[in-house]
């Protein structure tokens, strides 16, 4: 009775609980191993209608726990809806031909290509109603034909996929993200790209002509990587970005000054909003009769909007302006703007348009951030008022406040980046710091400005303003990255670690007094699972082409080149700093080119690949107890030995080989006939 009693109490909260019902009602879609059927949908529609029922009737008492299973049922079924509504045409096999469309995207690849994103795609003996909605291609070779630009159609010889899977079992799963994004194929040309006709004026393009336009022209005005960190910053447009800076700015953990995120909206939209109120204000006749902070709210609005547009819509600067936008409303109804309730709100529509977002990084860190940094000025602003804490000068609250703002953010957003990216910024505070408070202070402000002066055609005269304020971030960003210890690598935790540790982090924030340390115990068992987290003893790839055995000194590749992505991912996971040809040259594997053997503990393996694989079968079944074979495999497997050929990864995908005291076994990252939409 006394735990209905407490559950009754937060009736009257529910709406800063909702979305993490609703969010565990997503989370629970994307954990089913197949797609959910008509049968699923409607007992879950049912239990909707038995749950409403119930709570009208009896609202008191387990009122909040019916509710409860309400949001997740709807988070589920939202979930499912959009996945299916962004259905479009997946290509199922490789192509290799002639690629025509129109450039509607533009970024680069980690080998740091230029890629294009295509859409009205054209292939050549293709069915048109199989023809991917887009297309991503990745420019490599010479390029000397061709300046990429929004709106153009473009013409190129290259090679097609649909995307791929996951590069180990419970890895990221691209084909999932491409599916949401509506990307049906992925690929590169080493052939020259060609124009066939030029941006003509169609509407749904022109947002995004004039963000290049505007990242062409601070380019110019800036050049090198100052004129690329601007360019980012204002309209979204990373393709001139160098690999070394954005790896520099991720190692001292300022890559989130790129992303157009909650940090760029909010110091935009919160400039433009204390400019108006203090212009307005200036104006007495204005100031006396008019709702200032109210026009100004509308104001930021505006220029939020103005924002989303001009940085191409992406779901961080969506999902921000979403946020702000929520907070600004609150003022127009003389609501309290940093509130629990606006960031669930805010959520909760993030949540509804777009569910996929539940899993990637971006939501996650930017929820994490701001939802910690409410509870915490929520909490520093109640002591304040009772007068148990002691009151700062005002010169200091604005130092204090950037500290408090970038270790809180930091302490909340670190072990999310840790198991997205696999690694820790030992110095980020310091870095964020000496850099963030210039971002807010300066560069935003002379952004705002530079968008002000063309209109009379003198925004040079704000870009030049920004050379050196960027140039402190850059080098802050070079000097703390590449001091002694400043990065640690850590392993990816096991799959139930972030939504234990997520979920933990809401309740301790939504519960009051002693009863936050229910969350001891779950935080306990996640972090201790993070810990003695073991990596697969043996990766292998979904083509059967690359190797990865785990040793003691850390994990040996089968070759120096090839497959990087997947070699890449795997080091990254084991918390290894090592690149594909240093773990090739580690100790481990014998034999010649071609039929390498490695032998562990109550397991022998040996890796098939080159001319004549096949016809050495037959010989190596006979010595080990798995062989990989790189070739599609026809007619029967010889005994003896498991098989594990490319006709088999195709439909396993990548797989991974543990070790047990009484065995080994294989996990796949996908069972033969299970499937979800985006597998298919």
């Amino acid at each position: 009775m006394k735990l209905l009693s407490r559950i009754e109490e937060e009736r009257g909260r529910f709406l800063i609980w909702a979305p993490l019902f609703f969010g565990t009602g997503i989370g629970l879609y994307f954990a089913q191993p197949r797609e959910p059927n008509i049968v699923t949908y409607t007992a879950l529609a049912l239990l909707v209608a038995i749950c409403a029922g119930l709570a009208w009737r009896w609202p008191w008492g387990a009122g909040p726990l019916l509710h409860a299973m309400i949001f997740v049922s709807l988070g589920f079924g939202v979930a499912g809806a959009r996945a299916n509504w962004v259905a479009a045409p997946v290509l199922d096999f490789r192509y290799y031909g002639p690629i025509e469309g129109r450039i509607v995207a533009m970024d680069r690849s980690q080998s740091d290509a230029v890629r294009l994103t295509l859409d009205q795609v054209r292939l050549s003996d293709v069915n048109p109603l199989k023809l991917p909605d887009r297309v991503r291609v990745s420019l490599h070779g010479e390029q000397g034909f061709l300046t990429p630009a929004i709106g153009q159609r473009i013409a190129l010889t290259g090679h097609l996929s649909g995307p791929n899977g996951p590069v180990e079992p419970g890895g990221f799963d691209f084909q999932r993200m491409a599916w949401f994004r509506g990307i049906g194929a992925v690929g590169y040309t080493r052939s020259p790209a060609l124009l066939l006709s030029r941006p003509t004026g169609e509407l749904s393009l022109a947002v995004g002509r004039l963000r290049q336009t505007i990242a062409n022209r601070v380019r110019a005005v800036l050049p090198g990587e100052s004129g690329s960190f601007a360019a980012t910053i204002t309209t979204g447009d990373r393709s001139s970005m160098d690999r070394a800076t954005i790896e520099a700015l991720r190692g001292s953990n300022l890559a989130h000054l790129l992303a157009i995120s909650g940090l760029h909206m909010g110091l935009l939209t919160g400039f433009v909003f204390q400019a108006m109120r203090i212009l307005l204000g200036l104006w007495p006749r204005v100031a006396l009769n008019i709702p200032v902070k109210k026009l100004a709210a509308v104001t930021a609005i505006g220029a939020g909007i103005f924002y989303l547009a001009l940085s191409g819509g992406a779901v961080a600067t969506t999902r921000a302006f979403i946020m702000v936008t929520t907070m600004f409303v609150a003022i127009l109804f003389d609501r309290r703007a940093l509130t629990l309730r606006a960031v669930a709100m805010a959520a909760m529509i993030v949540l509804i348009l777009t569910p996929e977002a539940l899993v990637e990084p971006g939501f996650q860190m930017s929820f994490a951030a701001t939802t910690a940094l409410v509870a915490v000025f929520s909490w520093i602003r109640e002591r304040g008022r009772d007068g148990s804490a002691r009151q700062l000068p005002g010169w200091a609250r604005g130092v204090v406040t950037v500290v408090i703002s970038s270790a809180v953010a930091g302490l909340a957003t670190a072990p999310i980046g840790a198991a997205h990216f696999n690694q820790v910024s030992h110095y980020g505070l310091v870095a964020n710091l000496l850099s963030v408070p210039v971002m807010g202070a300066v560069i935003m402000p002379l952004a705002v400005l530079a968008a002000l002066l063309s209109i009379i055609r003198l925004e040079f005269v704000a870009l030049w303003m920004m050379d050196w304020p960027i140039r402190w971030i850059l080098w802050v960003a070079e000097t703390v990255s590449s001091l002694d210890g400043a990065v640690g690598k850590v392993p990816a935790p096991p799959g139930f670690v972030l939504p234990l540790l997520g979920a933990t982090g809401i309740v301790f924030v939504l519960l009051r007094g002693k009863e936050k340390l229910v969350v001891l115990l779950p935080s306990v068992i996640a972090l201790a699972g993070w810990a003695l987290v073991e990596r697969p003893a043996v990766l292998i790839s979904s083509s059967g082409g690359l190797i990865g055995v785990m040793f003691s000194d850390g994990r040996v590749m089968s070759k120096a080149r090839g497959e990087g992505f997947a070699a890449r991912s795997w080091l990254e996971n084991d918390g290894d700093a090592a690149t594909q040809q240093t773990a090739f040259e580690r100790a481990g594997f014998g034999g010649q080119r071609g039929q390498l053997k490695v032998d562990l503990p109550g397991l022998s393996i040996m890796h098939l690949s080159g001319r004549g694989a096949e016809d050495r079968l037959g010989d190596a079944c006979a010595k080990v107890d798995v062989v990989v074979l790189a070739a599609w495999r026809e007619g029967a497997l010889p005994t003896g030995c498991s098989v594990l050929d490319r006709k088999y990864l195709t439909k396993t995908g990548a797989v991974a080989v543990h070790l047990a005291p009484k065995g080994w076994y294989i996990t796949p990252s996908r069972t033969e006939g299970i499937s979800r939409l985006w597998t298919r």
